[in-house]
């Protein structure tokens, strides 16, 4: 006789179930009184905020917390939530300590499921998820600048070989070893696993981002590199030589390697714990200082040096030629 298995029973969910997976979530509850615009929380809701446990708050007193960019729309938000049709959710920075967090609240509008002139809602932490998109419109956003700055790069490449070869044959050979070089450096602003040590002696770094560059002019050996014999880590050789990549693209655009008579010197000095980079162009056409508000170019050059490099870039509009100084620490370069 076939055994008939047992059909399993539903499982009945009780109040402490309920909040079993509220915790497990990362659920935080809330109700909104609309008449005396008390705000009542659980405990996770508190935790959530960085506030201190109270039976309620005003709304007032909590949005002091909000971060001032979303204050007031989120003000805003809160007060329409009974004009909504239906489920809603707002998303914004609150401010905990020196950290700020990114905040979900979801409720219902149009007074749905309102009891005792009370409204319920819940709060999420999605500070990873917001972290996580603004990294990727960063990254989008850098792909994009390098693509434009190497179509750029590739298309003056072609212009100049183009007018400095007598067949088709030269101009490919000597092409081909420009953008090969070209792709070269660009290799260098990714780090080498982890394990292998230093990405590249600080001379080699430069000189071979700098070397499609070299003989474009009317001779080579316009660009030189004298720095000290010291090793790059691999977290350093990123933002190096985005920065290095940037300062030479915009020479190759504005400054003096667009012309054919153009130099450009790199060196280095020692100045306690820091490594003083010295960027001199000369020979170019002549320079002049850009508005107000930096490109984004610039940003991801000084975000870079800070962030990574633990310094700062200072630029020296003079007539004769534009001089960087980038200054950054001796054992952050090596690490």
């Amino acid at each position: 006789m076939a055994v008939v298995p047992e059909m399993p029973i539903a499982h009945t969910w009780q109040p402490e179930h309920l909040r079993l997976a509220v915790t497990a979530a990362g659920v935080a509850l809330w109700a909104w009184n609309v008449d005396t615009d008390l705000f009542t929380m659980d405990e996770r809701g508190f935790e959530l905020w960085g506030l201190p446990w109270s039976d309620a708050v005003t709304f007032e007193e909590l949005s002091a917390h909000i971060h001032p960019a979303d204050r007031d729309r989120v003000r805003a938000a809160f007060a329409a939530t009974r004009a909504v049709l239906g489920r809603y959710e707002t998303d914004f920075r609150i401010l905990v300590g020196g950290e700020i967090r990114w905040i979900a609240a979801r409720g219902q509008g149009e007074d749905v499921g309102i009891v005792g002139r009370t409204m319920f809602g819940i709060f999420l932490d999605v500070t990873g998820r917001k972290q996580a998109e603004e990294s990727n419109e960063l990254l989008a956003g850098e792909m994009s600048h390098r693509v434009k700055n190497l179509l750029t790069i590739a298309s003056a490449l072609t212009a100049i070989t183009s007018q400095s070869t007598t067949s088709k044959e030269e101009m490919a050979h000597r092409l081909t070893e420009r953008l090969t070089a070209l792709g070269r450096a660009h290799d260098l602003v990714r780090p080498l696993p982890n394990g292998q040590g230093h990405a590249a002696l600080l001379g080699d770094l430069i000189s071979v981002l700098l070397a499609p560059y070299d003989d474009l002019g009317a001779f080579k050996g316009r660009v030189r590199v004298a720095v000290e014999r010291m090793g790059v880590g691999e977290n350093a050789a990123t933002g190096l030589a985005l920065v290095i990549h940037e300062l030479a693209t915009n020479s190759m655009k504005y400054g003096a390697l667009s012309a054919q008579t153009g130099t450009l010197d790199v060196s280095g000095q020692t100045e306690g714990a820091h490594i003083v980079l010295t960027w001199l162009e000369r020979g170019g056409p002549a320079v002049t200082k850009p508005e107000a508000g930096a490109g984004y170019g610039s940003k991801l050059v000084r975000r870079s040096v800070a962030a990574q490099l633990g310094g700062t870039i200072d630029y020296d509009w003079s007539e004769s030629g534009l001089i960087v100084h980038v200054r950054m620490e001796r054992d952050r370069l090596s690490s």
